[in-house]
């Protein structure tokens, strides 16, 4: 199925941040918990700048009997912030009684979370419910590292006419060990970033990381590969949080993170110097990506070989202890020139699939 183009507002022009400067940010704390707690946080926000407010209203918690948000009650709190400060708001929406409560309310922006997105029943839901509006609406990636369901709840918004349309990238669940609480994936970002570079694009370094000490580096990392914008959980006493205390930043530590802690990269630079060296850079990738094909085709020039052989020898496709053993070694070869395990299993394995195809192919042959 050829892939759908987006009809997308660019967020200049949805009249909810200030810009320039970049990036654009959306905070507030994990979730709404009383009117003190929530015109603090703002406040401290709002004196440097923030414009643009979230807190979570209905929490999708794992276990029941956890914290799992005022519901409407806290909604009138979000108004409140909204008239006290002028800031903004915003908040997350699983359905379409979410979506109807929250434009009752006058909620500025909508973010759907990770649980959400995977769900195209609940995507379509809530597309519905927003017809003929013109609420903006951000939109998180599935819990797992799926950009072709991304891209399905982005295409159901926009076919109901929600143009005001951007992502979060906030990482994808994961059972292997990592530092973080969601595996960051950037790979799945930049694809997506590169399928539609006019959608306008934030990271979720809260969710992302678990922990406030990782949210520096993941909030650098974000404006490296130029995004937008990032949303950061921000709470006037995070240590008195009844959710996701651990990954929260005070305003004044968020005030220090964006204006002394992180750089903003320009998406693009006029110096005639730097085009000239970056030409000349590209020119070296463009040789050795050349390179690179010529000898992906040598590879599988012996892999139809293998092929060959095993099917004259009457031998299965798959063997596993011997491609366990060259990715081992390529991992070791690897970081012996500092590239990444994570690189290193994703190009291995996608040549390795690629080899088996091939072979499947001639094994399948009967000629």
């Amino acid at each position: 199925m050829a892939e759908r183009k987006l009809n997308i507002t660019p967020v200049n022009d949805w009249g909810l941040f200030h810009l320039p400067p970049r990036p654009c940010v959306i905070a507030g704390p994990c979730s709404a918990e009383t009117e003190e707690q929530m015109l603090e946080t703002a406040r401290g926000l709002r004196a440097f700048g923030i414009n643009v407010f979230r807190a979570g209203i209905w929490k999708p918690r794992t276990h029941p009997g956890s914290f799992e948000g005022l519901g409407t009650a806290g909604l009138k709190l979000l108004k409140k912030v909204k008239e006290e400060t002028g800031m903004h708001t915003c908040t997350e929406v699983a359905g379409a009684k979410h979506v109807y409560e929250c434009l009752k309310y006058g909620v500025d922006l909508l973010w759907v979370g990770a649980r959400t997105t995977a769900n195209p029943f609940l995507m379509q839901e809530i597309a519905d419910a927003l017809q003929d509006t013109d609420i903006p609406v951000l939109v998180k990636n599935p819990v797992n590292p799926d950009i072709d369901l991304w891209i399905g709840a982005l295409e159901r918004l926009n076919r109901a006419g929600v143009t005001k349309l951007g992502v979060i990238h906030r990482g994808f669940s994961t059972s292997e060990p990592t530092l973080y609480r969601n595996d960051p994936g950037w790979r799945i970002a930049i694809e997506l970033r590169t399928r539609y570079p006019e959608m306008p694009f934030f990271a979720d370094p809260s969710h992302m990381a678990g922990d406030r000490k990782y949210i520096r580096e993941l909030s650098q990392r974000a404006m490296d590969l130029g995004l937008e914008g990032l949303m950061i959980e921000s709470h006037c006493s995070p240590s008195c949080a009844l959710s996701d205390a651990k990954q929260q930043l005070t305003p004044a530590e968020l005030k220090k993170l964006l204006e002394e802690e992180i750089t903003v990269r320009d998406s693009q630079s006029d110096d005639a110097s730097y085009k000239e060296g970056l030409n000349q850079l590209r020119a070296q990738i463009d040789v050795i990506d050349e390179n690179l094909i010529g000898s992906f085709a040598a590879r599988m020039k012996v892999s139809r070989d293998i092929g060959l052989y095993k099917r004259e020898h009457n031998v299965a496709i798959l063997q596993a202890s011997r491609w366990d053993a060259i990715l081992a070694k390529m991992k070791e070869e690897g970081r012996k020139y500092g590239l990444s395990d994570e690189f290193i299993v994703t190009v291995f394995n996608a040549i390795h699939e690629e080899s088996v195809r091939s072979q499947n192919e001639i094994l399948s042959d009967k000629a």
